[in-house]
Order: structure tokens, then sequence, then C-alpha cells
């Protein structure tokens, strides 16, 4: 509590401070200083001048709008309040980088559970190198994209194996170190930990500056990205440039949002050309409406300013009134996920009558999807199969891994569980096969080529390092009914007879007949 008490304190009197210094003279006359030291390399290029910024007036505005706008309305996160709270450097970007790590492709409510979890287990990237990476995996279980945990248990390791510790201070050998780790993250973990002047492109921020620069050119392209990075190191404030690159994406991420945004509310709406576009095409409209102008008025707003660059819209025609501002920035359609179908199998055994249910898993290799994960016997399908032929797969696969003849009797299939992985729409057929007797053991691993395999409690289950596609699996085995036995807790009771199997039409006309209390 006193840790964050001092946060509090600290905060307040931050804000104080940006309050009166805000209008001070002191504050106008660091800004024209400012000015006068950014002039030569803020220069904008003839083709995209449009897209640029028209001084640096302008571009100090927007930084003092935005800041503002920042400093009352920012959520309240763990990781920026390990920023206020952390003096010491190292533990400051490795927090950080634990969160931008974590965050990406992954929402911020998502996050916010794990993130503490983390912190609290491996507080320093020193208790973060002693951990396995199946503890590592088991942490990171339910968080999807598991490749991120790998790689930030092994950039920790790299750091203090060639850094003796202490993390790389700028974004350029950040991004050269650590693996897992690109443009965008080594510039927020440098801006924000270390205070390096340097810009952030996530989509947060790819979207705001497409939307206040007008850039409706496929935003994927290299030279859209290259043209968002120039604009983005153009605009980051020198004072403050990891409280502006939170600003900029807390923008994109609770206002200038993907549908429905809030632009009434934004803070550089006066700067924003997506903005003025908007309001040009309802001004035409209303001048149309009220006969003020020929009957063939084009709705579509001019772009005359531009004409036509590398950034813009392809053509006019592109544009679509119903957007308004949603018309940036332009992204190619997805390329759909590839279709994998895969077999697997949710055995179980019980040692003997009254003990605890376990259930057999086997660890994936350590590259590829899911590297190093548990799961339940599974075995991807390279063409559709009758039930007869997987059935068939399974048991020999079990007869493999369980060093014993295992028969068809005890195997049922369950159904289909579909999970969408970030490139495969992937099918599991779930099937399930229950042991009651202890003779069931697995054979002696260094005996066999087989993977690693365990047998778990199902408390243990939920510890393990499992996919969220397994626990699915593990979830239709518990749903189901075998052999018409009922789950405890997943009775159906059938309705009372009424006597008649069919009701008759004249029945459903009369009144109902109240049942006595």
């Amino acid at each position: 509590m006193s840790k964050l008490r001092t946060a509090v304190m600290v905060r307040k009197t931050s804000l104080k401070r940006k309050e009166s210094l805000k209008n001070s003279p002191q504050r106008k006359r660091l800004c024209q200083e400012q000015i006068k030291e950014e002039s030569p390399r803020i220069v904008p290029v003839k083709e995209i001048a449009y897209h640029s910024f028209k001084d640096l007036t302008e571009i100090h505005s927007i930084r003092a709008s935005l800041l503002s706008w920042y400093d009352k309305n920012k959520r309240e996160l763990p990781w920026r309040r390990m920023v206020v709270i952390e003096s010491n450097l190292n533990k400051r970007a490795y927090a950080v980088w634990v969160s931008e790590i974590m965050l990406q492709q992954t929402q911020v409510a998502t996050v916010i559970n794990y993130y503490n979890k983390w912190m609290q287990r491996w507080p320093t990237l020193q208790d973060l190198t002693k951990a396995t990476l199946e503890e590592v995996n088991e942490m990171w279980s339910g968080l999807g994209y598991y490749s991120r945990g790998r790689r930030l248990h092994e950039g920790a390791r790299k750091v203090l194996s060639e850094c003796k510790g202490e993390m790389p201070k700028s974004a350029e050998e950040l991004q050269k170190l650590l693996p897992g780790v690109g443009r965008y993250t080594a510039s927020a973990i440098a801006s924000i930990a270390f205070g390096q002047v340097t810009g952030v492109v996530d989509g947060n921020a790819v979207r705001v500056l497409c939307r206040t620069r007008a850039i409706g050119a496929d935003s994927t392209s290299s030279a859209v990205t290259e043209a968002l990075w120039t604009l983005a190191n153009i605009l980051v404030d020198p004072v403050r440039p990891g409280d502006f690159n939170q600003a900029i994406m807390e923008l994109g991420a609770t206002i200038c949002t993907p549908k429905a945004p809030l632009c009434s509310d934004c803070p550089v709406q006066t700067h924003c050309r997506a903005y003025q576009q908007v309001i040009k095409e309802e001004e035409a409209v209303s001048k149309r409406l009220l006969g003020n102008t020929m009957s063939k008025v084009s709705c579509t707003p001019d772009i005359e300013e531009c004409g036509s660059c590398s950034l813009c819209l392809p053509d006019k025609k592109s544009w679509v009134s119903s957007l308004g501002v949603m018309n940036f920035p332009r992204k190619p359609a997805k390329k759909p996920p590839r279709t994998e179908r895969t077999l697997t199998c949710v055995v179980t055994r019980k040692r003997s009558t009254g003990d605890t249910e376990e259930y057999f898993l086997v660890q994936r290799p350590n590259f590829g999807l899911l590297a190093g994960m548990w799961e339940f016997p599974s075995i991807l399908l390279e063409a559709e199969l009758t039930e007869k032929k997987q059935k068939h797969i399974i048991l020999d696969r079990l007869t493999e891994l369980l060093g014993r003849s295992v028969m068809e009797a005890n195997l049922r299939h369950l159904g289909e569980v579909v999970h969408i992985f970030s490139h495969i729409h992937q099918t599991y057929q779930v099937y399930s096969n229950s042991f009651s007797d202890a003779a069931i053991n697995t054979v002696k691993q260094e005996q066999t080529e087989c993977p690693s395999f365990r047998w778990v409690t199902k408390a243990e289950f939920h510890q393990s390092a499992v996919s969220t596609a397994m626990k699915k699996g593990n979830k239709r085995e518990r749903d189901s009914v075998p052999n018409g036995e009922e789950r405890k807790g997943r009775k159906h009771t059938a309705p009372k007879d009424s006597g008649r199997r069919q009701l008759s039409m004249d029945s459903f006309f009369k009144p109902a007949v109240k049942e006595p209390l």
C-alpha cells in the first residue's frame, strides 16, 4: 500500500506541475526553443505534404492537446503504475517489456490478470531466468500466441548472459538483441522506460495517424508503413516521449476506435483531416438540399488539397459516405485461414474404485505451433476419413503410447470442437477412452521414440501448459453422457405424462388451469 500511496502522491504532484507550466512564460519559451531546435529535422516531403503537418505550431498544438487529454483520461493500468513507482530503470524496462509482449494481439482486459500474476511470481528479469520453460508455458496457458512467452523467457536469459542482466536502453539495441521484439515493441520499451525520443506505430497509432492525416492507401504496404513511422517520429513529444506514445495509443483504443469512433470527444479533432472531409461532405449535402448549388453536386468530399499521391485513397469512388472517418485506414482483405482437421482422444484412468480420475497428456515438440505445450493424444489428418478409419488411427496411436493393446469397446466419438488460431481454422474430432484397471501404465520413455507424456489429475490438468483448444476438448468430454448414464449436475427431467400423447387443437384455446398451491 505504501508504494501505491507514494505513486498517487507523485502523480498528483506531477499533474499540478504540468498544469502550472502549461500556460506559463517558461512553457511558451520552451516551445519556441523546441521549434528552433526541431525545424532542421522536420522538413515535409513535397509528395506527402498534405499528409504531413503544416508546421511546428500545429505539431506542438497536437502534442499539448493529446498530453493534456491523456493526463485527465488515461486508464489506470498495472504496467503504467509500475513505470511511475519504479525508480530502477532495469526493473521498469522489464515491466514494460512483459506488458508489451502480452498486449500483442490481445485485449487489455484479458492481459491485466495474467500480467499481475506474472509480475507477482517473477518481479524481476533475474527471477524469470530461474524459471523453467514448463513453468512459463503454464503461466501463459490460455493467453494464446504461446511463442511469446517462450521468447520472453529466452530473451531474459539472453540479457543475463550477454548484458550482465542490464536491459539495452535504445530501441535499436533492444530490437537487435531480444527475440520476438520488433520495431514497435523496441520503440515502446525505449520511450516509456528510458525516455528515448522515438515514435511508435502499433494498430491504434496507425488508425489515429491515418485519420488525422487522411492516409487512405493500404496501411499494411511498406510505403505507408514508412510514412507512418516518419509521422510518428516527427510528432512524438521530446519532453515526454513515453507518455505521448501511450497517449496516441490510448486515443486509438478508447476514442478513435475501429468502429463507432467518438469524434466529438477527440482532443485533436480540429487537426483531423478525415473529420474535415466528413464536415465538407455534410456541408455539400446541406447546400444541395437547400438548392443553393447545382443538383449534380457530388457528395464525395473534395480532396483537391492533395490531388493524388501514393498515400491517398485509390480514387474518389473509394469514399463511402456512411463510413465517415472510418474510410481510414484501409487494409486489404485478410487471407482466409487454412483449414485443418485433427483427431484428439481424451484418455482417462482410475487406478481403483474411489480414486481420482487422471488424464493422459502428451507434450508437443519444442518448435512450431504450440511448441512445448501439453495436449491429449492428437493426430493431424491429411484427408477426410470415415469414423471407422479414424478409430483405427487413434487405437494405433494409443497402443504405441500406452505400451499395450487398446480395444475399441471403450472408444467413443464425442463430436467436433472448433478452435481458430491466427492462421489456422482447426477442427478437432474428439474421442474419449477410459480405463478402470491399475495395469494401465505407459511404456518407459527411454525405450521408445515417443514424446514426453504424463498422467495428471483434473486440478493438475488446469494448471498445466495446455492450450484453450485442449480445454475445449476436455469440456466436451466432461459434458458427454456415456451409455445413457447421467453425469452429476446434468440431470434432465422428462415432462410429466398428461395421459395423452398429443394435445388436441381445442386444448390450446381452453383457459389455463392453475395448479393448487
